[in-house]
């Protein structure tokens, strides 16, 4: 007889291995029966554990409940209430659909579900035992479902051992109720663990529930974000940038209520801080996406914690340009303070406030519809310039632009100003005494520059009238072919000339006469050593190259009216508080300080 090496598997080894995809660990048994509260429109939900969820796990909801033909029925494996075509798949609105979710948990542990409906008598008691209806009867009790799960892997030796200890599964556990109270906060939860109640929260605003899980400290420190236009609306509530996180955990991004990750918008929200938060440190968030299910996929994964637009471009944009607005509020200029250890005079330390900055990209947004040549468009208003706008004496020369900042005329002619060591531009400010680099200033105006230009594809020159032959090594000389196109948009006017040799006819109003070869050859240095870190963002590293190489140096003198300029042409930027390297451009003294330090106080 020929031994056939392909087999069936028995259906309790195979359900067994189907809901390794499903139950991981106690809080995806949490998710699961929370998600069928959720969809059974409970208004309350209590959750029970044991030594981590190991033990017990029990959810208690007042929703619809079920009959004993669907109680039974549930437990069948691909069993669902939430969809009953394939065309249902492009518009899910449920939390859970696939099915899976109490045939999973049954295969690996011992559960008991009590539900009735409204319209009985009395409740059905289901139990089932590995995968194996047990006993079914009737029992008294208000409308709704409790599922108790005991004893979870009981049965799979090997995955009940990869467990971890009580209070790691429980901190699981917690952040998965957690993300429900957050997502959910017009209903009330209660949460128990051995037998102790961590929380219990009665139903009231998004701002109560934050206050409510974070605290009143915590809540002083983020700002709101809110944002609706007719294809997406973003809500929710992103951390000040002193408010730093050691940690990604402080992060939840909701999708139609529904919890997942997506490393693209972390990395919208993470951009619109623009090195504005200290090395090592992430931003706290807790955005609300929602947008019409037609156009995300979240059946994409297993546990239904990934999604997938119809447009992931656009969303990008949408929420970095919406944080961005938000972080807009306040004032982020650094305040120097002058203080020893513990209070005490005698050392220089620096006090970070927020820091300040908007965006004029989000006034002009575009998504795709379904309907070719239609696209959905809002206008979102630019932020006016706020507290730095009314402490800056320095007068401007023309028209704002972007997060130009706009100066009260009145102050402007008390306005002073000096270059302090050819190095620094010191500028009385209402409050005190404004400090600014004059080299990383100049560098976050070139910086932008140079993206406008990418972005719009217009650039000027100044032609030589000596054309410069420049030679060069085999290695910047491949990297010059390949960075032509860009260096074009700069304003260069580069001929390849024979081997490893170019010539430069034509250079950016930026860069001085007589420098062009030095520019060229330290700008090529520069972009290598930044590609090395982003070698992705090619255009970033030009134009950050290019703003570090072109821009006034420290030691350069500077006329009264150039200082002038400069700084107007500062904050006339999207972000004038931080250059592209995320060094700090403006420092601000207060006075307060200084009398404090002359004993006037």
């Amino acid at each position: 007889m020929i031994q056939r090496r392909v087999k069936v598997l028995p259906a309790h080894i195979a359900n067994k291995i189907a809901a390794g995809e499903v139950v991981q660990r106690p809080a995806s048994v949490v998710k699961e029966l929370l998600e069928n509260a959720l969809d059974a429109g409970a208004r309350s939900v209590a959750v029970i554990i044991e030594e981590g969820g190991k033990k017990l796990i029990q959810v208690v909801d007042d929703g619809l409940g079920m009959d004993e033909t669907d109680a039974v029925a549930s437990f069948q494996r691909h069993a669902t209430s939430k969809i009953s075509s394939y065309e249902d798949l492009n518009a899910i609105m449920t939390y859970g659909f696939r099915g899976e979710a109490l045939a999973s948990i049954a295969a690996v542990s011992q559960v008991s579900m009590k539900t009735r409906r409204e319209e009985d008598e009395v409740a059905v008691v289901f139990q089932i035992d590995g995968g194996t209806q047990v006993s079914l009867s009737r029992e008294g009790r208000e409308r709704g479902t409790t599922v108790t799960v005991k004893n979870l892997f009981y049965n799979v030796p090997a995955r009940r051992k990869f467990l971890k200890s009580a209070n790691t599964e429980f901190r699981h556990v917690y952040d998965a109720v957690q993300r429900a109270v957050l997502s959910f906060p017009e209903m009330s939860f209660r949460f128990i663990s051995d037998g102790d109640t961590i929380f219990q929260l009665q139903e009231g605003t998004m701002e109560e529930r934050m206050l409510d899980v974070f605290g009143q400290r915590q809540m002083e420190h983020l700002l709101r974000v809110e944002e609706t236009t007719d294809y997406i609306s973003l809500t929710g509530f992103i951390g000040k940038p002193t408010f730093g996180q050691k940690t990604k955990a402080n992060q939840f991004l909701f999708l139609n209520r529904r919890p997942i990750g997506n490393r693209n918008i972390n990395h919208a929200v993470f951009s619109a801080y623009e090195h504005l938060l200290t090395k090592g440190s992430y931003p706290f968030f807790l955005l609300m996406i929602d947008v019409d299910p037609h156009r995300v996929d979240v059946n994409v994964h297993p546990s239904k914690m990934e999604a997938k637009f119809e447009d992931e471009q656009s969303i990008y944009r949408f929420v970095s340009t919406v944080v961005r607005k938000s972080l807009s509020t306040g004032d982020h200029v650094p305040a120097l303070s002058v203080t020893g250890g513990k209070g005490e005079p005698g050392s220089v330390g620096m006090k970070f406030t927020e820091r300040q900055h908007s965006d004029a990209g989000i006034s002009d947004l575009d998504f795709p519809t379904s309907e070719p040549g239609l696209s959905f468009r809002r206008a979102i208003p630019a932020m006016p310039g706020d507290a730095i706008a009314r402490q800056l004496l320095v007068p401007t020369a023309g028209p704002p632009t972007q997060a130009h900042v706009a100066v009260d005329r009145e102050e402007t002619h008390a306005s002073l100003i000096w270059q302090l060591h050819n190095k620094y531009i010191l500028s009385q400010v209402k409050n005190g005494l404004l400090v600014v680099d004059q080299h990383v200033a100049h560098e976050r105006i070139l910086y932008e520059r140079t993206l406008q230009r990418f972005e719009n594809a217009i650039y000027s020159s100044q032609q030589l009238l000596f054309p410069e032959t420049i030679q060069l090594t085999p290695g910047e000389y491949s990297l010059m072919q390949e960075l032509l196109p860009h260096f074009e948009l700069l304003g260069f006017g580069i001929r390849i000339f024979g081997k490893n040799t170019v010539i430069i006819d034509a250079v950016p109003p930026d860069v001085k006469v007589g420098s062009e070869s030095t520019i060229l050859g330290e700008l090529l240095a520069v972009y290598q050593e930044y590609q090395q870190h982003s070698p992705l963002e090619v255009r970033d590293n030009v134009a950050k190259s290019y703003s570090c190489k072109a821009a006034i140096k420290a030691g350069d003198s500077l006329t009264e009216q150039e200082m002038r300029n400069l700084i107007d042409q500062l904050f006339a930027t999207r972000m004038p508080y931080v250059c592209p390297h995320g060094r700090p451009i403006v420092l601000k003294i207060p006075l307060d300080e200084l009398d404090r330090r002359f004993g006037r106080t």
